[in-house]
């Protein structure tokens, strides 16, 4: 019986996994729900390494997107926007999709390469509900009633509720903005000089000399913020001519405009996007080509992320693009300091993105985030625990299965703000493991990037993923779909023995015989590169320089590179140090 809004609700059970179902509803009119198929859902969310698209990846899985059709794998993705007085009791828009090469650009990679992982296994539908937002932080994931444990973000909270307040943060924003830009555009003198500094014939013999890939001097000032325009000539055959053309350009901090001949290529105003743009028909000539890009740096440190792709493609010839460029500055500006984010205001994204799915049942939650929290680490871990169990409250259905993944190993110079942060953070992310119950955990840190907060290989993240679903909501219990786990201690003289669960078969340090990244330190918690070397399921830690260890720690750093100790099934152990005392 509906009640005086019209709404009603009944409940399915002893369902049948499999479809596709048709649905008949009969009561003063009649509704026919088709394709239905019954299985098991999963909420993705997060931020933007759970909102990854395969479409932002099909130049990494071309293959896997050709061949994805299933329609027993589908996403329903959750728009984005925000919310502060009360809940919304239903999305403006949003549909199941299944798996096609067509549909599932739209899809979360980690997300899919999870399902495909699981279906493959149990040949049980499954179902994504993507309800996630790139640079979101976790306390704009959290309800009000579970964020008064934070004052401080509760005080945020309730500040936001007042339409005023946020209508005039947003005008001061716009306002700055819009005059930043205008400024540049107006002060340029890229466009104002006379040839403007797109013209192939422009005199450049007064401008400065830079390696790309890389990041322009700093001024007397510190980092210099603006535009910078760049030029390279390249010589191209005439076998290059007249065919498919493209130029990489890596990744462009922030923003970028590309020209090649004077005529304008293409551009994107994000500093986490590829840069691979197709080169129309015509532009490219025999001999000697100008490229000029224009580049706007709104703060810290611009140009072109090294370790990425820059090149010029045709005719299955590459021209290497990496070198000597000419640049200058067409204006230089203050910094442009971010604008209000609501996807880092304390309740917004629950209210909005999440709130209306609480009456949808599910198999668990998939989490990848992090990122967003890393400059305030310490208290990630009680923010973090709040939030599964605010998430179990809402839902209430018990403790389901919440698997998450933990942050990838990442360091990039006008990123990082601290030497340790995104250790801190991924401490936090192992202790949950222990301490919130029907928890899972994926190791990253040998899938990340140094130069990208977005590392591609999310097939391995999702396969990884799967493996702690299939203990956590699965129950296999004899699977191995962890890696080594820190668990104890004992001191012997100058030596640590350190034992580990997640053995698996046996651990084995990877790439070589001895064991990466580890540090001990003695009472004066001044940390030296140590020598370690397994023994059955422990590792033995001593270092020459520290006579008396009271502690070990091991791929203690934002970007843990080389950092090898492994199980036999090829999973990394997670970072860890033995004691929060140093």
């Amino acid at each position: 019986t509906a009640n005086a809004a019209g709404d009603w609700s009944i409940t399915l059970s002893d369902l049948k996994a499999g479809g596709p179902y048709t649905m008949q509803i009969d009561g003063n009119n009649s509704i026919t729900v088709k394709d239905i198929a019954v299985g098991d859902v999963w909420v993705c969310s997060g931020q933007s390494n759970m909102g990854l698209s395969m479409g932002a990846l099909a130049s990494v899985y071309p293959d896997d997107i050709a061949k994805s059709e299933n329609s027993f794998i589908r996403q329903f993705y959750v728009p984005s926007g925000y919310r502060f007085d009360g809940r919304d009791v239903d999305y403006k828009s949003g549909q199941w999709k299944s798996a096609s090469p067509q549909n599932l650009r739209m899809f979360t990679a980690a997300g899919y390469y999870f399902a495909l992982n699981l279906y493959r296994i149990y040949k049980v539908p499954i179902g994504l509900i993507n309800a996630s937002l790139g640079g979101s932080s976790a306390e704009a994931w959290i309800s009000e009633e579970a964020i008064k444990s934070f004052p401080k973000y509760y005080e945020d909270a309730l500040r936001f509720k007042d339409p005023g307040w946020m209508k005039r943060i947003n005008k001061q924003d716009n306002e700055r903005v819009v005059n930043w830009n205008h400024a540049l555009r107006q002060n340029d003198a890229g466009y104002k000089s006379e040839p403007a500094w797109t013209d192939p014939k422009l005199n450049t013999s007064d401008w400065s000399v830079m390696h790309v890939p890389g990041y322009w001097p700093e001024g007397k000032s510190g980092a210099e913020n603006g535009v910078f325009w760049f030029r390279r000539e390249v010589e191209v055959p005439a076998s290059m001519v007249g065919k498919a053309a493209n130029i990489r350009l890596g990744r462009i901090v922030d923003a970028d405009s590309v020209f090649i001949n004077g005529r304008f290529i293409g551009g994107i105003g994000s500093q986490y996007s590829e840069r691979n743009y197709k080169i129309p028909e015509g532009v490219l000539h025999e001999g000697s080509n100008t490229i000029v890009v224009r580049i706007i740096n709104n703060i810290r440190h611009g140009g072109f992320v090294p370790g990425k792709k820059y090149e010029l493609t045709a005719g299955g010839q590459t021209i290497n693009l990496e070198g000597d460029w000419k640049y200058k500055a067409g204006f230089v500006a203050d910094p442009l300091e971010e604008r209000l984010f609501t996807g880092k205001i304390p309740t917004a994204l629950f209210n909005s993105m999440l709130a209306p799915m609480l009456n949808y049942r599910i198999k668990g939650v998939l989490w990848y985030q992090g990122e967003s929290n890393t400059s305030k680490a310490f208290e990630h871990f009680s923010l973090f625990k709040t939030l599964i169990s605010d998430w179990r409250n809402q839902w209430q259905q018990g403790d389901f299965p919440f698997i998450y993944a933990q942050l990838p190993n990442f360091v990039e110079v006008n990123i990082e703000s601290t030497k340790y942060d995104w250790a801190y953070l991924r401490e936090s992310q192992l202790k949950t493991l222990s301490a919130v119950a029907n928890t899972g955990m994926a190791v990253s840190i040998d899938i990340g990037e140094w130069n990208d907060i977005h590392p591609v290989n999310k097939k391995d993240l999702g396969a990884r993923l799967a493996l702690a679903a299939r203990k956590v909501a699965y129950g296999e219990n004899k699977i191995v779909y962890l890696g080594p786990i820190y668990r104890t201690l004992k001191i012997t003289g100058n030596q640590v023995i350190l034992s580990f669960a997640n053995t698996g078969s046996g651990m084995v340090a990877r790439n070589g015989k001895t064991l990466n990244c580890f540090e001990v330190c003695g009472k004066d918690g001044n940390y030296l590169p140590a020598e370690a070397h397994i023994v059955g399921n422990s590792v033995i830690v001593s270092s020459s320089k520290v006579s008396q260890p009271v502690a070990v720690r091991y791929a203690w750093s934002n970007n843990p590179e080389g950092a090898n100790l492994y199980n036999k099934e090829g999973l990394p152990a997670s970072p860890f140090r033995t004691s929060e005392l140093y």
